[in-house]
Formats: C-alpha cells, sequence, structure tokens
C-alpha cells in the first residue's frame, strides 16, 4: 500500500483524513454533498499511515448516520474490477469496517452489503469477521455454503481451510458452521478443525532455534543467519546469552561488540545494555562510531532501553548530539529525565519537529515527555504538533501533553476531541473539556448513551455528569 496523500490541515478533506473532531464539525455545517463527498474520499482511499494503531471506521461511521449517507460508492468500490485484481486488504480493510459499525447501528443497507462481500469479495474474511460481530446465526448459516465454495474439495482446498480456519480471527462462524444440520457442511468444517489442531501440535513439537546447550559462539553465529535471510534476530539472540553465558564469557561478549559480525555485535550490544555492563554505554558509542545501519540501529535501541542513573546522566551530556544518538538521547530525557532535564527535552522537541516534520516517530516520545514534565513553553509546539501531525495517535499523545502544559486547553482542542477519531482522545477530553460549553454537555450525554463507545470513555463521561444526565 502506498503512503496516502494527506489534505492540508485546514480543508475539509484533510481534517476528515486526519479523524479531527473538528472534521466532524465542519462537515456537519458544510454542504452535504461536499461533506459526503470527502467522507466517501476517506473510506475508499484508508488515509492512516498504519492502520494497525489508527483508528478510523467508528468515526467514519458516526459521520455518515449524522449526514444520512448513503452507501452507493462504498457498494460500487467493494464490487468493481479492481477487487479481483488488488486483493490486499488494505484496499477495502476500513470500508468494511465502517459498515460493521452501520450495522450495528441498525443499518440494514450497511449488514446486506457485507452479506454479499462475504459471498463474492476477495476479502472476504474480513467482512466475515465483522459480520461475526454483528450478524445473526441465520444469517452466518446462508454464508456456510458460499464461503465454503471458496476452498476446492481436494487436498489442497481441504489444507487451505483448515489453515484459515485455525487462524481465524472471529470463530464464531466457524463454531456455528461445525454443527449446521448440514452434514456437508458440517463434516468438511470439523475436518477442518481437526487439521488445523494437529498443525498446531506439530509446530509446537518442532520448535527451531537455540537449544539448552548452546555456546555464546553458536547464539552469535545463529544471530548472524539471521540476517543473513533477512531477519533480525539479536534481540531473542541476547535472551538466549542471558541462559547460556557466564561470568567467564564476559570478554567475549565484549569483544564482539567491538568488533564481531553484524549479528554479534548487535546481540552482544543488547545482552550488555541489558545487564547494565559498566562498558555498555562506551560500547555503544563506538558502536554509533563505527558501526553499519544495523548495528547503529541496534546500540541506539539497547541504549534506550537502558534505566540506570548512569545511562541517564550519559544521555545529558549526549543529547547535543546532531545523530541518532543524539536523538535516543533526547528520548531518554523525556521518560528518565527529571525537572532539571526540561530545557534539553524542549530542544529535542523543537529540533525534531524542526527537521522531520509533525509526523516524526521520535515525537511520540518527546511529546509524552513534554506532558510528563510539565513544560508550559511546550504548548505552542504541541499545537502545532496537534494540528498538522497525520497520524490521529500521535495526536491524542499530543493532546494528553496540552492537557497538562497548555491552560488554554480544556476551552480549547479539548473541546473538539470529544468527536476525536480515537477513544483515548476522547477520553482525555471527556475527563477536561469546560462543560461551560453547550456543545460539550450534548456530547457527553450523547457518547454516555452510545452502546458503541468505548468503556473508558462512558466512565470518563460520567464523572462529568450525573446519571440523570446521560438519560436520552
Amino acid at each position: 500500500m502506498f503512503d496516502p496523500v494527506i489534505a492540508p490541515s485546514g480543508t475539509l478533506l484533510g481534517l476528515l483524513q486526519r479523524g479531527r473532531g473538528d472534521g466532524t464539525l465542519h462537515a456537519l455545517t458544510a454542504p452535504r454533498p461536499e461533506a459526503l463527498a470527502a467522507l466517501n474520499h476517506c473510506v475508499l482511499r484508508d488515509p492512516r499511515h498504519d492502520w494497525q494503531v489508527e483508528n478510523r471506521s467508528l468515526y467514519y461511521a458516526r459521520l455518515y448516520l449524522d449526514l444520512n449517507g448513503e452507501l452507493d460508492e462504498v457498494e460500487a468500490h467493494l464490487f468493481c474490477a479492481e477487487d479481483v485484481l488488488d486483493t490486499d486488504e488494505s484496499r477495502t480493510g476500513l470500508a468494511l469496517a465502517v459498515l460493521g459499525h452501520l450495522a450495528s447501528y441498525g443499518r440494514r443497507d450497511a449488514l446486506e452489503l457485507l452479506r454479499r462481500y462475504a459471498s463474492h469479495g476477495s476479502n472476504w474474511a474480513w467482512a466475515l469477521d465483522e459480520l461475526a460481530l454483528r450478524d445473526d446465526d441465520a444469517g452466518l448459516r446462508a454464508l456456510a455454503a458460499p464461503v465454503l465454495a471458496r476452498f476446492p474439495a481436494d487436498s489442497e482446498g481441504d489444507a487451505e481451510l483448515a489453515a484459515t480456519v485455525r487462524d481465524a480471527f472471529e470463530p464464531r462462524p466457524w463454531r456455528l458452521w461445525a454443527e449446521d444440520p448440514r452434514e456437508s457442511v458440517a463434516a468438511r468444517v470439523r475436518a477442518a478443525h481437526e487439521t488445523g489442531s494437529f498443525d498446531r501440535w506439530q509446530r509446537q513439537m518442532r520448535p527451531s532455534g537455540p537449544r539448552p546447550g548452546w555456546s555464546v559462539q553458536a547464539v552469535f553465529e545463529w544471530a548472524q543467519q539471521g540476517i543473513e535471510r533477512g531477519a533480525a534476530l539479536h534481540v531473542p539472540a541476547a535472551r538466549c546469552l542471558t541462559a547460556v553465558a557466564g561470568p567467564e564469557d564476559r570478554a567475549e561478549i565484549v569483544r564482539a561488540a567491538k568488533d564481531g559480525s553484524d549479528g554479534a555485535r548487535c546481540t552482544a550490544l543488547r545482552y550488555l545494555a541489558d545487564g547494565n555492563d559498566p562498558e555498555a554505554l562506551d560500547l555503544i558509542e563506538g558502536a554509533v562510531a563505527t558501526g553499519s545501519t544495523l548495528v547503529v540501529d541496534a546500540a541506539v535501541d539497547a541504549f534506550e532501553r537502558m534505566r540506570s542513573l548512569a545511562a541517564v546522566d550519559r544521555a545529558r551530556g549526549w543529547s547535543t548530539r546532531p545523530d541518532a544518538l543524539g536523538a535516543a538521547a533526547g528520548r531518554v530525557l523525556a521518560c528518565r529525565g527529571g525537572v532539571q532535564d526540561r530545557d534539553l527535552v524542549l530542544a529535542a522537541l523543537r529540533e525534531a519537529v524542526r527537521g522531520e516534520g509533525p509526523d516524526a516517530q521520535t515525537l511520540w516520545t518527546l511529546v509524552d515527555g513534554a506532558g510528563r514534565l510539565g513544560i508550559a513553553c511546550a504548548a505552542p509546539v504541541l499545537r502545532h504538533v496537534y494540528r498538522e501531525t497525520a497520524s490521529s495517535h500521535l495526536r491524542g499523545r499530543t493532546a494528553r501533553a496540552l492537557a497538562a502544559t497548555d491552560p488554554s486547553f480544556a476551552t480549547g482542542f479539548a473541546v473538539e476531541c470529544l468527536w476525536d477519531c480515537e477513544e483515548t482522545t476522547r477520553e482525555i477530553a471527556a475527563r477536561h473539556a469546560e462543560t461551560g460549553d453547550t456543545r460539550v454537555v450534548e456530547r457527553l450525554r450523547r457518547l454516555a448513551a452510545d452502546p458503541a463507545e468505548e468503556a473508558e470513555v462512558q466512565t470518563a463521561v460520567r464523572s462529568r455528569i450525573g446519571p440523570e444526565e446521560t438519560a436520552v
């Protein structure tokens, strides 16, 4: 999947792509055709950089409800010819998740679309998972025949079916079909269940990787073999060293951290850092200066895991370095520094935004640190990140930091956060938004009564309004 093109944050499309609360508020006041066009654009062209971290489906489903939006464009997207040519689940996953939420709100047209797609679409497994949570038994039983027909009645088809049943995210349909009154359906699904269980048992009986009794050198060789195959194994290899290495092996491990192969060097650095070895910090600094990109990344990661006072003190000296180790030092201070490190963390935050923009991965930790340390001077930078980042997850962390640093948060961003796409952001807003605003009170009541809302959000809402105010 290509990185999505995100519109400017001041446009309706840009707001909706980011999942900001202001996106919903602007859409509800914009001309309906314009609002629906922007909404459909987002649902049919997933704007998220990481769908495993960021939420959008409930946010878009609620907006479809508020706009009384039709699903014609979603239907056309799901059943177009491209569905056969492009089977990547990222093409249809967001649309199917939105339909799932709409079905839970009682939209019959959404439920029927999911059933049709589960029968005929390429990403049928996702649609089936959505239906497993929302459809009744009769609706799921009707899907048994078209789903099973996807698997040929031969050894290859049966093996594929067994793997699908074994790895199913939502097992309810398969359990239901295993008890189907049609013997042709039930027998085949039960056989797939048994085969999948046997495959799982076989994998457990054939473990791969290090064995008890391995030497330190054998662990290093295993880590290097992983690199040669394109798999980074230095993290599990470092755990193996914990089991096989003794005090007499320290010199060999230190030598590997200085000039071993990449696999050995990454493994040794991780092992020594996790054990707070007295030479670990010097070895990390040397690895950053002389190592390959893989070694540098492993050294920086190992440093960020260290919890000792010596590591924090070294971070104060490294934080001005213009390299990966300097950036890591800023993150270490953000996580474990004290109030005396506020200026260093603020400088790292400003430099990250200036040098890498509002979507830099390093900002996640630095934003948290600004909130943890209560850096009031960071509020202008945090507001910029909040407005501009395309990551709704980072925006939520920024909202939490603003709640701790910006006195205007309760009457400003906290209000729009009540409509945000992330439940953690809505929870923050529910705890901080100023209830003198009539929009806030109305929104809190709606969230309290919405069965699709997360329990943590509703708990936060009920801490602000009385039980009598939650009635609809």
